[in-house]
């Protein structure tokens, strides 16, 4: 039996993590109490009861997994609100360090990533693992150390084994309103609430846009493809299928029969995406396909969730 640990539960790639985990019938811990994020020391000991926890729950499994999905940094984040979520990891590397029982069993630990904002700056036709690094953000630089973090505490260990999933531009079902993020979410919503939908990059913008589900499945092969090679590798987990904005609008207007409301603009953050991306992984091809939803269904199916929250008066979640 496998338990595995999804930090960050709650958000959009948390819970699909979740959902897949269970379909395959592995274990899933859950911590006895939420994490406190917003207090360092309440969350240190709270960090802290929970390793002992999934310590104890872990000794009735032959191997153990725990998948960092946790943060609210977003690309247009400052130093300051980024930091404190390397600081979290960081804390937890130590307290899962200092388990002998999880240490001495086979383990591993994948991390959450951002493609979008790690390769912002490259100039690459099509990025893969093999493309150097070209942050331009606090973000970035912090989505980076997080990874050397993960790396080293992976590499200390024997038993361990590891990955960085640089995931494209995420989108699907239970996406929280408080994030400055999410396009395809802001434009599902505001197309139900019949408001303005405010767009700051040109129509001819690229993005890579993977369904929460099918990026949680190919992080969940691709980790479990990496034990046999062991050590820590960098994942790009990308649908690979390029997409313009104005597809975005026109695949909108065909579902739901209606123009969406767009107003064009520019902003800060306009400078800091790149006006093309387009992502392939040529790392893992053992984990499968890649992404079996076309953006049509995605956004189908978006389209009815936000719809049933919106009746519900829903204000979405937010990360745990």
């Amino acid at each position: 039996m496998t338990l595995a640990w999804v930090i960050g539960s709650r958000g959009l790639l948390g819970a699909a993590l979740c959902r897949a985990l269970r379909r395959d019938g592995t274990a899933v811990f859950a911590p006895a109490e939420r994490f406190p994020w917003h207090d360092p020391v309440a969350l240190a000991a709270s960090m802290k009861a929970a390793i002992e926890q999934f310590e104890s729950q872990a000794g009735d499994a032959a191997r153990w997994e725990l998948y960092w999905a946790a943060g609210v940094g977003t690309m247009s984040g400052d130093e300051a609100d980024i930091q404190p979520e390397t600081r979290a990891l960081a804390q937890l590397l130590q307290f899962l360090g200092a388990s002998t029982r999880l240490m001495t069993m086979p383990g591993a630990v994948s991390l959450a990533s951002s493609a979008g904002a790690i390769y912002a700056g490259a100039t690459d036709s099509v990025i893969t693992e093999a493309t150097r690094p070209q942050p331009t953000t606090p973000y970035a630089f912090a989505k980076l150390q997080q990874e050397t973090l993960v790396e080293s505490f992976v590499q200390m260990h024997a038993n361990l084994y590891g990955m960085a999933a640089r995931i494209s531009t995420l989108y699907g079902p239970g996406q929280a309103n408080g994030k400055k993020q999410g396009l395809l979410t802001h434009i599902a919503r505001k197309i139900i609430r019949n408001q303005l939908i405010q767009i700051y990059v040109p129509f001819d913008t690229i993005r890579d846009y993977i369904p929460a589900d099918d990026a949680a499945g190919v992080m969940i092969r691709s980790l479990r493809a990496q034990a046999a090679a062991s050590g820590f590798v960098v994942k790009i987990v990308a649908s690979e299928r390029p997409t313009t904005i104005a597809e975005i609008v026109s695949t909108f207007k065909r579902i739901v029969r209606r123009a969406p409301r767009i107003v064009t603009s520019a902003s800060r953050m306009t400078s800091l995406y790149s006006r093309r991306v387009q992502f392939r992984s040529v790392v893992l091809p053992a984990a499968g396909a890649v992404s079996s939803t076309s953006l049509a269904v995605g956004i189908s199916q978006l389209m009815i969730a936000e719809r049933a929250a919106f009746g519900r008066g829903s204000q979405g979640e937010t990360r745990t």
